[in-house]
């Protein structure tokens, strides 16, 4: 089942992209940049000082820049004794640990101190060259800032110096104090972490030894030695710091949570309080995932290090590592202290409880680079009643400890969000559910079997002849008497854009103006910016509608408005022959001609089906009731209704399935509903079975799509990829045309009138795919109503109901078919591997690209035109990918593996 979600189109989360033009010369070999590589393996060495695991490396890799890091490479860290240095751990096993490349020379450095001089090292990459002598800073300052971080074991960042100068001193620091870090080399070491020179951690200076204090400290300043000696105070340091379990990370900055860019992220509720506050974690491989390695490398760190031992001193706010429940080691901060426990909020997890202090450690820095997990967000259209405690006990109990698809709908501190769950056939709208949950049930409708209800107005019949009531009721009497309210308020009150709809989502409830008067709809899908599905309420009606026809309730109506629960209710009739099967075009025409906005007429409930939600009755009008065998029931058995005639159906589907139907069937804008149907219903018969009428000749076919030349390119979006030999491509210039042409298409066809056509092979159409009319080839009529479909403008090929299919009208006949086969130049292979053609998609499909055009291959039917291109990726900032060289070397290794 496909989601009912406000989601964009396939391609939206590229649209936005750039497409930047290639150099358009013949493509050289895509080389792999060793340097690169080794320089970005430098780069993650120098962030993790205390060494990383090997099998670790690919993950960090990939987190930083987002590509993978070939397997091969790892074979070859103990020949690149300049990028990193490898040590097996004396424990044992086939993992391996890498350091920078700088902490083996220390070592050996070290160990023969006494008989070799250390050499001097080279600065590190990140720490900016000096040009000649650093401007010097008074005495007093350098003293104060060396004592300063003495207090600082595990380091200060330099962007907290001058506030922790201010806090201690009781005197602002100099303001270019932080431009001029490398004055203050001589009392402290810097360790530049990033380009930014003021992105740095200030060290305190250890006692330098005897024989390594120079006799001149003016000469020693300007001498070169004197930044090898900086270099291996710094290494120093970093060894204390990784050797020591009770490093303290009150001042190391952990990195903020990135809400993710992916369009339906997962995410594990964890507890709420109130609706506008619910405490998540977002679940996937940047998140949870890494949540567990770090927590795996927690574990080894702190249960294997003999060295390490509980806190002693503690404080509010401090970050702490707590051994919790089955051996686990978690991220914590202090929330209030005892005298032998704390009360501790789990930073990765969202709750808190109270622990021993021996179970408490000092959180070493290494474990600050990853954010902290557990993040609120708000849920939409739950705001008004976000303390509302009946909303948040039944929220709880949906959503507490599950996992969600969530559609981020405003990114912000708290983002607003709207949670589906998705374990099911049918996908449930969390927030709708929770929003109808609480409705005022003294305000519902409960049929009872064998009573008789009069007054009844039948507001909807849907293709299946399933039909929408209005029983009169204490809630429909006051949602009457609340819409007179608001029609008098907007009367009133000049219309403001503050009532305007701005955010338009599923799930939402608001107003839209129909015939004279204000109606209640809940939106069930956005297809665009300017279009959307919704359902009024209150008849059962499924239509489609413009976003700017939509009002937001006032604030002042809106809790009273969504106490009150849906006044349709939904039935069906009662005993009808089991030999009617499928309802046909003239028995539905002759129930919506007979009942339809008829507001006196009666029922008689015989059954409830609670599971379904629906109520089987027998219907009567008003001259009729209460004699059974007039009913509607037996009217409607006459067997000139029930005639199947071939290839003839109704385009609208069954409001079961919660799709929108025609607006002849069900939407309440059109007046005079029996005489419109009635009129259709004899123009069809009038007409031949097979009308061939609805057959379009070559003539009429939009004009062929305009193609670059060979040698030329142009900006494509590849809607679809099969394989290199087999895939479609989409002007990028006419993306915006399309995006107009289909929700025309979807405003048109949902209020059109319904056309009994006959359908035949080759010819175009319009259908109904999902919920987005499209332009289509039919390709096939298959034996059980459906019909294969190719879709004209995006490549793809699809099973309908042949109901869904309808006339193309001439107002779309316009716009050149988007969707052009096409073949990738540059590569040679008969036969494409599942594998390899898997890689393609990866890299092409759904992504804006360049082509170059190789040949263009014309045909008379625009759908069969084929075009054979090369494609360039020119996402990255300095190198143009070229897709045949790719798969050319990609082939090549998989014929090595083989």
């Amino acid at each position: 089942m496909h989601l009912s979600r406000t989601f964009t189109k396939e391609m939206s989360d590229n649209l936005n992209q750039a497409v930047e033009k290639p150099n358009v010369t013949p493509p050289a070999s895509y080389t792999y940049k060793m340097d690169e590589v080794q320089n970005r393996i430098k780069e993650i060495l120098n962030k993790h000082n205390n060494g990383i695991w090997i099998s670790k490396l690919p993950h960090f890799y990939k987190e930083l820049y987002k590509e993978e890091l070939n397997q091969g490479i790892l074979q070859q860290f103990e020949h690149w004794p300049h990028i990193c240095t490898v040590e097996k751990p004396c424990s044992g096993g086939q993992d391996l640990l890498l350091y920078p490349a700088k902490r083996k020379q220390l070592s050996r450095s070290e160990l023969n101190a006494e008989k070799v001089p250390p050499s001097p090292l080279p600065a590190p990459k990140q720490i900016p060259p000096l040009k000649g002598c650093p401007a010097v800073m008074p005495g007093d300052f350098k003293e104060k800032v060396a004592e300063l971080l003495a207090k600082y074991s595990s380091g200060l960042w330099a962007s907290a110096l001058p506030k922790a100068f201010e806090d201690m001193y009781k005197v602002k620091l100099p303001e270019d104090a932080l431009k001029t870090l490398a004055s203050l080399s001589d009392v402290c070491t810097v360790d530049y972490i990033s380009g930014n020179p003021q992105k740095a951690i200030l060290y305190a200076k250890l006692p330098l030894p005897t024989d390594k204090v120079p006799k001149d400290a003016g000469q020693a300043h300007g001498n070169c030695d004197i930044k090898s000696m900086v270099e291996q105070e710094y290494l120093q340091i970093e060894e204390n710091v990784a050797r020591s379990a009770d490093t303290f990370v009150e001042h190391v900055a952990v990195p903020p949570l990135i809400i993710p860019t992916e369009a339906s992220p997962s995410v594990l509720v964890v507890e709420l309080s109130n609706t506008n506050e619910v405490v998540i974690r977002y679940v996937g491989k940047d998140y949870s995932a890494a949540q567990e390695l770090m927590e795996d490398e927690m574990k080894e760190y702190y249960s294997k290090n003999s060295k390490v031992t509980p806190v002693q001193t503690v404080q509010v706010g401090q970050l702490l590592a707590v051994n919790a429940e089955e051996d686990a080691w978690l991220r914590a901060q202090i929330i209030s202290t005892e005298e032998n426990k704390i009360k501790v909020c789990y930073v990765d997890y969202g709750f808190s409880e109270n622990v021993e202090k021996s179970k408490a450690y000092k959180l070493n820095p290494k474990f600050c680079s990853l954010s902290f997990q557990a993040t609120k967000c708000k849920l939409a259209g739950l705001e008004v009643l976000s303390d509302d405690p009946d909303l948040v006990k039944v929220v709880e109990s949906l959503t507490c400890g599950k996992i969600f698809a969530v559609e981020i709908l405003e990114k912000a501190d708290i983002p607003l969000v709207v949670l589906y769950d998705t374990s099911g056939e049918d996908d449930i709208n969390i927030n709708a559910t929770c929003l109808k949950a609480i409705c005022d049930k003294s305000l519902e409708v409960h049929l009872q079997v064998d009573a008789m209800y009069t007054n009844v107005r039948v507001t909807n019949i849907c293709s299946d002849g399933t039909l929408y009531c209005q029983v009169p009721c204490k809630g429909l009497n006051k949602l009457n008497d609340l819409l007179h309210k608001i029609e008098d308020y907007f009367h009133c009150k000049h219309m403001t854009s503050e009532y305007f709809v701005s955010l338009p989502f599923c799930g939402k409830i608001c107003l839209f103006h129909c015939k004279g008067k204000w109606l209640r709809v809940e939106i069930t899908n956005v297809h665009s910016s300017r279009a959307l599905d919704v359902q009024f309420l209150d008849s059962g009606t499924v239509t489609s509608v413009k976003v700017s026809e939509l009002r937001e309730i006032p604030p002042r109506f809106l809790q009273e408005m969504i106490a009150i629960p849906p006044q349709a209710i939904k039935c069906c009739l009662a005993d009808l022959p089991q030999s009617i099967g499928m309802w046909t075009p003239d028995a539905v025409l002759w129930l919506r001609d007979s009942v339809l906005n008829c507001s006196d007429c009666s029922i008689k409930v015989t059954k409830v089906d609670e599971t379904r939600g629906i109520a089987h009755i027998y219907l009567f009008t008003p001259k009729n009731f209460p004699d059974p065998h007039r009913s509607i029931n037996r009217q409607i058995t006459n067997a000139d209704l029930w005639k199947h005639q071939k290839d003839v159906f109704l385009s609208a589907v069954s409001s079961g399935a919660g799709s929108p139907n025609s607006k002849s069937a069900n939407t309440p804008i059109l007046g005079n509903t029996g005489e419109n149907l009635r009129k259709s219903l004899t123009d069809v018969l009038k007409k031949s079975v097979v009308d061939h009428t609805s057959s379009f000749s070559v003539e009429e076919l939009p004009p062929p799509l305009h193609l670059s030349k060979p040698g030329e390119h142009m900006d494509v979006y590849v809607p679809v990829a099969c394989h290199p030999g087999y895939f479609v491509i989409q002007p990028w210039q006419e993306i915006h045309k399309l995006e107009v042409l289909m929700e025309e298409m979807i405003l048109y066809y949902s209020v059109s009138e319904e056309r009994h056509i006959a359908v035949e092979k080759d010819q175009v159409y319009a259908a109904k795919v999902e919920n987005k009319w499209h332009r289509v080839l039919l390709k096939g009529i298959l034996t059980n109503g459906l019909v294969s479909v190719y879709e004209l403008d995006y490549g793809k090929h699809e099973l309908v109901n042949i109901r869904k299919v309808q006339p193309l009208v001439d107002m779309f006949r316009k716009l050149p078919f988007q969707a052009v086969t096409a073949q990738l130049a540059g590569v040679k292979c008969s036969q494409w591997s599942e594998e390899a053609s898997m890689v393609f998609r990866n890299h092409v499909e759904k992504k804006p690209l360049v082509a170059l055009v190789q040949t263009v291959i014309e045909n008379a039917n625009p759908w069969d035109r084929k075009v054979v291109v090369y494609l360039v990726d020119t996402s990255l900032p300095d190198t143009d990918i070229w897709i045949h060289d790719f798969m050319s070397e990609y082939l090549v290794e998989l014929s090595k593996v083989n």
